[in-house]
């Protein structure tokens, strides 16, 4: 099977350390198996997304070195694949319309599970609706590279999952599965913040009848109070201007143990090391960590 990879960040703001890890594992195992190594903006939140972050990301990843294959796709033009593949999904009873908000979810339920309630009992209008997969009896198993064997039954704990939000944008377990198997996806390298996702997207890819690509949840950097560095919780932006230090860094917390001497070197000559010395087996299973001091 010819390896194609990804890496696939939302322009909410500029990249963060935590990114890069994503970015550096993904586009190392790719390229230590020969294969291609895709960008895909994932801008389908228009209402959290920052304005030019997309090109701030894709002039961040040149300045670190980054080389993609193709072009780069946007979620926001792949509206019309992702309305077809829902019309699908309610078509086969696999999704139904569901007028529930949150509150009445707590009222009714006291807990985050969603109870079915609008598939027993479907609502008059489907105006101002969300739009929900609905989850078959039994396990999804699968055997991520780095975490192991992981086993979910999403009938029993989160329930049915919203794949089209109230407002009307297309949730992003349904928009990325979509495109996963458009461009031929084999493995997905990403955070273990995503890992707990994974059988969501496996749902969608038997209804849709989609390959299942292999799967390696990386650890994600936490913050000191122990919060994963994110956006949302204000993690730094990299600097364009000192890629080395950063990607020194990120080699070494994915367990790659850089040599220091490498400390001198250009951003391609440290992500050619880091493909010429890829061991995904010593990327630490532990699903965060805290993140290492610049």
């Amino acid at each position: 099977m010819h390896y194609i990879g990804r890496f696939a960040p939302s322009p909410t703001g500029p990249l963060h350390f935590g990114s890069l890890l994503a970015a550096l594992a993904s586009y190392a195992d790719a390229r230590a198996n020969q294969g291609l190594w895709l960008v895909r903006i994932e801008d389908l939140d228009p209402p959290r997304e920052q304005p030019g972050a997309s090109q701030q990301i894709l002039a961040t990843l040149e300045s670190f070195g980054f080389e993609w294959d193709g072009e780069v796709r946007f979620q926001s033009r792949r509206l019309a694949a992702y309305r077809n593949a829902l019309q699908r999904l309610l078509d086969n009873r696999q999704a139904y319309y569901c007028s529930c908000s949150r509150k009445r979810l707590q009222q009714r339920t006291g807990g985050s599970r969603y109870d079915g309630y609008c598939l027993v009992n479907p609502p008059d209008n489907a105006d101002d609706c969300a739009i929900r997969a609905h989850c078959e009896a039994g396990e999804i198993v699968f055997d991520d590279s780095i975490q192991g064997p992981r086993r979910y039954r999403l009938s029993d704990s989160s329930g049915d999952f919203v794949i089209r939000r109230r407002d009307g944008f297309f949730a992003y377990q349904l928009a990325v599965v979509v495109d996963d198997a458009d461009q031929g996806i084999t493995h997905i390298v990403r955070g273990s913040d995503l890992l707990d996702e994974t059988p969501r997207q496996i749902q969608l890819q038997r209804y849709l009848g989609l390959p299942r690509p292999r799967y390696s949840h990386i650890p994600v950097a936490a913050a000191p109070d122990g919060q994963k560095l994110s956006k949302q919780t204000r993690a730094a932006p990299l600097d364009d201007s000192r890629p080395q230090p950063a990607l020194m860094l990120a080699l070494d917390f994915l367990g790659q143990q850089p040599d220091a001497a490498l400390r001198d070197s250009t951003p391609g000559e440290l992500l050619q090391w880091a493909v010429d010395h890829w061991q995904p087996h010593r990327v630490p299973p532990m699903l965060s960590q805290p993140a290492p001091l610049d």
